[in-house]
């Protein structure tokens, strides 16, 4: 009898467990439903270390996250749609950059906000962009002492 109550409380543990880490999930991707959302769009030239679930950050503080990354085929750009959060209102001349997070670190997407007194509706694009930098090709251009 008490192998049963030992076997059974392991078992309630590991799905204690189990569920935390779907809850972390869900709330770490941006997959869940965590209030009121517009989208965005956003073509980089380069969109590298950027997929869906990437944090959109605006000051340092994560504001959205990317939902999907494609390619438009006419103009061999990197397409993004982001979801933002309803509180958080963008300025129609502000620019976005991939950025990394360090050396090893991720990328994320910063939005730089502009001054304009009108603000992007749902569905609207931001047309300034910055593409992610290579650190492959700099360190290139580094050793080969080029341009």
């Amino acid at each position: 009898m008490t192998e049963k109550r030992s076997e059974i409380f392991v078992g309630a543990i590991v799905l204690a467990v189990a569920a935390a880490f779907l809850v972390y999930l869900i709330s770490s991707t941006g997959l869940g439903v965590t209030g009121d959302r517009y989208s965005l769009s956003a073509s980089f030239r380069s969109a590298e270390g950027v997929s869906a679930g990437t944090d959109v950050r605006l000051a340092g503080v994560k504001i959205g996250s990317v939902t999907e990354v494609s390619l438009d085929p006419t103009t061999f750009r990197a397409v993004t749609e982001i979801s933002l959060a309803e509180s958080v209102q963008i300025p129609d001349d502000s620019a976005v950059i991939v950025a990394s997070e360090g050396l090893l670190g991720g990328s994320f997407i910063e939005i730089i906000p502009g001054g304009s007194p009108f603000n992007l509706e749902e569905g609207g694009e931001i047309i300034d962009t910055q593409s992610s930098v290579s650190l492959i090709n700099l360190l290139l251009k580094f050793v080969a002492g080029g341009e």
